[in-house]
């Protein structure tokens, strides 16, 4: 499949070079294509089993090379930044949103923006409503996203939107991931997305405490 990875901080990176791993074609996005960040990833991958796979675009040319996008973007820029790709490059596709709108403003710990009763999943779904929006991976660290071993035991990742389909695609990715069906967690519309957001901050008080950000909570039945 070919996946444009919006987002080039370390949940892009990690996101990025674990589609590579698994098979797919990859498009980083950023507001500047020559970067010297996108330019040392593509350059890391030009030879090798990814070879002629990883691409660097603008967040606009990426998407339009896509089947399927990734925001990986900070929650309080996400707007701006799926704001800059052409209407007809989001219509129709799946956006898995990993987003989480963290508002640093008033220093640490951060709060939410929007919070409560909205989301950030929901805002870009009422910009984009041709968009088939899929929340899931915003609960963890990005290492523990797309590598679900380094947490031991079962631990849990949820996925929350509107569209059946769109979902089934993305426990698809994760399950290429390594994460097991059982752990995989349907919450059901995109409204839950509030609750996801909401959880990320009691996540970061939990990586305060144990001063790691291998961990990950897990549903028990």
């Amino acid at each position: 499949m070919r996946i444009a990875v919006l987002g080039t901080g370390p949940v892009g990176h990690a996101l990025a070079n674990r589609l590579l791993e698994v098979g797919h074609e990859v498009w980083m996005g950023s507001r500047d294509a020559s970067s010297e960040k996108v330019v040392a990833w593509q350059a890391a991958h030009a030879d090798g089993p990814h070879a002629g796979r990883a691409h660097t675009a603008t967040f606009a040319d990426a998407a339009a090379q896509a089947e399927l996008l990734v925001n990986a973007t900070g929650g309080m820029v996400s707007l701006d930044v799926l704001g800059s790709v052409a209407e007809d490059d989001i219509a129709g596709k799946v956006l898995l949103d990993i987003s989480n709108p963290l508002d640093f403003s008033n220093g640490f710990p951060p709060s939410l923006s929007p919070a409560i009763t909205d989301s950030s999943a929901e805002q870009i779904q009422r910009a984009h409503p041709q968009a088939r929006v899929v929340k899931s991976l915003n609960t963890m660290n990005c290492d523990v996203m797309v590598d679900p071993s380094l947490v031991s035991g079962p631990h849990t990742v949820f996925v929350a939107g509107d569209d059946a389909e769109a979902k089934a695609t993305v426990v698809e990715l994760l399950a290429s991931f390594g994460w097991p069906r059982p752990d995989i967690l349907d919450l059901g519309g995109l409204v839950t997305s509030r609750g996801l957001e909401a959880y990320v901050l009691f996540w970061v008080d939990v990586r305060m405490a144990l001063g790691t950000n291998a961990f990950n909570i897990a549903v028990v039945r």
